[in-house]
């Protein structure tokens, strides 16, 4: 008899040319995830070969009842990793139907800017640090006592063992399938901003606007940004080469040879990456309004 697992796991290859692309798009809130999935005819190789899209905007808390239709447009493929084979993740944004961004796409706000030629000409490039905690059924972090703490931290900053690596397995799948997807990831404990050759000039830009950037850096900031345990205070801007506790860091080797990268570490988890990044380079590569 089959089981479910055989199920989940059917290579549709065997029968059918037929793929399956999970279209993937941001909900109300600016961090809740949406998608769902249609049949295509075939395998796709670019966005422009997909077709557009619609939601009932109003489940989702992006449009009122009596104007509900929201429109996906398709702008990236990766691989999918859950279904395999030829099938798709396509991201997605989205418009209304008379073709405006709707006020939760920040994604079209990200794009103007990043395709201006004073941006394009820098090439900046950003890496994304992803912070997340797993949490057992019970709400508490895996790895801690039952209604207790752990012991300080020390030993688990890239700590190996049953006793200081807690859910490896779970780090690892997520890494292995990011990577057969297609993203870019570039390790499991990255923490750095490639971009800009004019350090000192950009972070002099980026304290100028510090309110500003703080006030778009994620919600609850003020909760981790207190100035202890190796963050800057909310509140002032600071940075220093090889110092874990500035509003923006500048490695050593980027300090010795003039140029690399530097590592602004004000964002939160659960920032968002279109208006994080977008900002970054408007703020320290194009002129100020």
């Amino acid at each position: 008899m089959a089981s479910l697992h055989d199920f989940v796991n059917l290579d549709l290859s065997d029968t059918t040319e037929k793929i399956i692309a999970e279209y993937i798009w941001v909900g109300g809130s600016g961090m809740d995830m949406r998608s769902k999935a249609r049949t295509l005819p075939g395998p796709v190789t670019d966005p422009s070969e997909l077709p557009k899209w619609n939601y009932d905007g109003s489940s989702t808390n992006q449009a009122p009842g009596d104007d509900s239709e929201v429109i996906l447009y398709p702008r990236a493929i990766f691989k999918d990793p859950f279904r395999k084979g030829n099938n798709i993740l396509v991201i997605c944004d989205s418009y209304t139907p008379a073709g405006e961004p709707i006020p939760t796409n920040k994604r079209a706000k990200a794009a103007e800017i990043f395709s201006n030629p004073d941006v394009e000409a820098e090439e900046p490039w950003f890496g994304i640090e992803q912070e997340y905690t797993l949490l057992t059924m019970s709400k508490w972090p895996l790895g801690w006592p039952e209604n207790g703490y752990p012991g300080p931290q020390g030993p688990y900053y890239c700590g190996n063992g049953a006793d200081k690596a807690f859910g490896r397995d779970i780090v690892d799948a997520h890494y292995k399938a990011c990577l057969y997807a297609g993203i870019n990831i570039s390790g499991i404990n990255g923490e750095v901003m490639p971009g800009i050759d004019v350090i000192n000039a950009a972070i002099e830009k980026l304290e100028a606007r510090h309110t500003e950037h703080i006030a778009a850096y994620g919600e609850g900031n003020e909760r981790r940004l207190t100035g202890n345990h190796e963050t800057a205070s909310i509140n002032q801007f600071t940075w220093g080469v090889a110092n874990r506790g500035a509003s923006v860091r500048i490695g050593r080797d980027t300090e010795k040879q003039g140029k690399g990268y530097f590592e602004d570490r004000r964002p939160a988890s659960n920032m968002d990456p279109y208006v994080v990044t977008s900002m970054i380079a408007e703020t320290t590569i194009l002129p100020a309004a």
